[in-house]
């Protein structure tokens, strides 16, 4: 008998069970609303979700029409069992710099925090439904490029 008969295999590491908190997202999702300064819709767009091989992290695409400003991006979402948080970085087409997300899933809330605009997502998924808002943090509402809008949508083809 050869070692390689007699040794097993190495157990290959599983994603985090916490990651299938995600399940919900997996598809392609349409969205419109509106900046807090219009009365009609201006921002509409498509975000899709899919599990990179191995189920480690989850990518989001999105393409938004925001104000007539094209704006499409590639969201990378892992998970850190430190914190329960969801750290991602995004690669925005609007500027040649990652930034760094954190999603926080709370059952039907998700909160997402983008530190380095000094902004945050608080919304709700309800089945194929969702919807929130973005908002400059306390202090940065009025930063140049931290436009507050409320957002929502259904999955396409629910």
């Amino acid at each position: 008998m050869t070692e390689s008969e007699t040794t097993p295999a190495p157990e290959m590491p599983a994603p985090d069970p916490a990651l299938r908190q995600f399940d919900r997202f997996i598809g392609t999702w349409e969205m419109k609303g509106r900046t807090l300064d219009s009365d009609v819709d201006n921002v509409t767009g498509t975000a899709t979700y899919r599990w990179l091989p191995g189920g480690f992290f989850l990518e989001q695409r999105t393409h938004i029409d925001f104000g007539g400003m094209i704006v499409e991006g590639v969201e990378i979402i892992g998970y850190d069992p430190e914190t329960g948080t969801f750290p991602s970085t995004v690669y925005p087409s609007m500027f040649g710099q990652a930034l760094p997300y954190r999603w926080i899933l709370d059952g039907d809330e998700v909160t997402i925090k983008a530190e380095a605009l000094h902004a945050t997502f608080h919304g709700t998924w309800s089945g194929e439904r969702f919807g929130g808002g973005w908002r400059g943090d306390p202090g940065h509402e009025n930063d140049h490029g931290n436009v507050a809008y409320d957002i929502s949508g259904g999955r396409v083809g629910a």
